[in-house]
């Protein structure tokens, strides 16, 4: 050692003992050993890695390639039910039973569910195949999301029973857009079909939002075809023959003409006798009419009878008659009541009726 080392060592404090917590510089002779380390670890466990990396890459584009694959089925299957509709569509039956931008709407909300649902389930399954994976317990997380869905199930339970019924209801084609239904709670025809909630427009205007897991039955009044039926009461008294002959002939005359003829999907008959009063009878005409039509045909088969029957000088009976005595005299008195006696104080009825007073008490 020379001589000015020696003396800086000797002038150097010698380090005390609170100096041992600063933390050392650490020297290069350190930092080659933590790279070395490092390295050796990356090189023993460089093949896990990768191999865990290709897993998951593999994953991901099976994953991908199988959703698109599913979702692209679905919409080529909604796009073959849509040129069916189009293809039955200017037809008799098509004018009867399909309505193509309900079956649009229909098929859409189809495939909208459909692909929803496929992507929820590959996307999910390659989720915890790429947690798998990585060596991750799943037992404690699967638990947790099936209690979570037992709780959310119990909490949201209408919405759910919404949610299934208008699945249902989509798949099975119970009503659509345009349709005229009794939902029991509401009636009205179909503005919106929804997964949760239908809204139906009623008769006055208002808007009813009628929720599906609430429908109980469904009376779909425009699908098929409709009845229009008409009771026309005449007297008891009346020539029947008179009257079938005037029916038939409005009958004919209104199956001719237009735009009737095609909203008819049959001949108007005469049915006969519904019923037989003692001083009316009451004759049924029916047609099988156009979906939703009925009552315009009833309004318009109405009005010609009545029209006929006036020609052919046939009353129609509205009702039982009141019979009236105009050569009768009425008493202005017989509802009142028969004066009473106890009306005048005076009268001896009225003084017997009096209560006698108590007599006086005096000291």
């Amino acid at each position: 050692m020379s001589l000015s080392a020696a003396l800086s060592a000797a002038v150097s404090p010698s380090p005390s003992p609170s100096d041992t917590s600063t933390p050392a510089v650490p020297s290069l002779q350190d930092a080659q050993e933590s790279a070395t380390n490092a390295a050796s670890w990356v090189e023993q466990n460089w093949s896990t890695w990768l191999a865990i990396g290709l897993r998951v890459l593999l994953i991901l584009v099976i994953a991908a390639v199988l959703r698109f694959v599913v979702r692209r089925s679905i919409t080529k299957l909604i796009d073959r039910m849509n040129r069916t509709v189009q293809a039955v569509d200017g037809t008799a039956l098509g004018g009867l039973l399909v309505n193509v931008e309900r079956r649009r709407q229909r098929s859409q909300a189809i495939g909208s569910v459909l692909r929803s649902v496929a992507s929820f389930i590959i996307m999910g399954t390659a989720a915890l195949m790429i947690l798998g994976t990585f060596e991750i317990n799943l037992a404690p997380l699967l638990a947790s999301a099936g209690v979570a869905g037992v709780a959310i199930g119990f909490g949201a339970r209408n919405l759910v029973t919404d949610f299934l019924s208008g699945v249902f209801m989509i798949l099975e084609d119970q009503y659509g857009v345009g349709d005229t239904v009794d939902a029991g709670v509401a009636s009205g025809e179909v503005i919106e079909v929804g997964l949760r909630v239908t809204k139906l427009r009623g008769d006055n205007g208002e808007i009813w939002y009628v929720r599906n897991g609430e429908v109980k039955r469904i009376g779909n009044l425009s699908q098929g075809w409709a009845t229009a039926a008409v009771d026309v009461t005449v007297r008891a008294d009346e020539d029947l023959d008179k009257v079938k002959a005037t029916l038939d002939d409005v009958a004919e005359r209104m199956s001719k003409d237009e735009p009737w003829n095609e909203l008819l999907w049959g001949p108007i008959e005469v049915l006969g006798l519904d019923n037989v009063l003692l001083d009316s009878m009451v004759v049924r005409v029916s047609a099988k009419t156009m979906p939703g039509k009925a009552l315009t045909v009833e309004r318009e088969l109405r009005w010609r009878v009545k029209r006929a029957f006036d020609a052919a000088q046939i009353p129609i009976v509205g009702g039982p008659a009141v019979l009236t005595d105009a050569t009768a005299d009425t008493d202005p008195t017989a509802g009142m009541a028969a004066p009473s006696a106890y009306a005048n104080t005076s009268s001896p009825q009225a003084q017997a009726a009096t209560p006698i007073a108590p007599p006086s008490v005096t000291k």
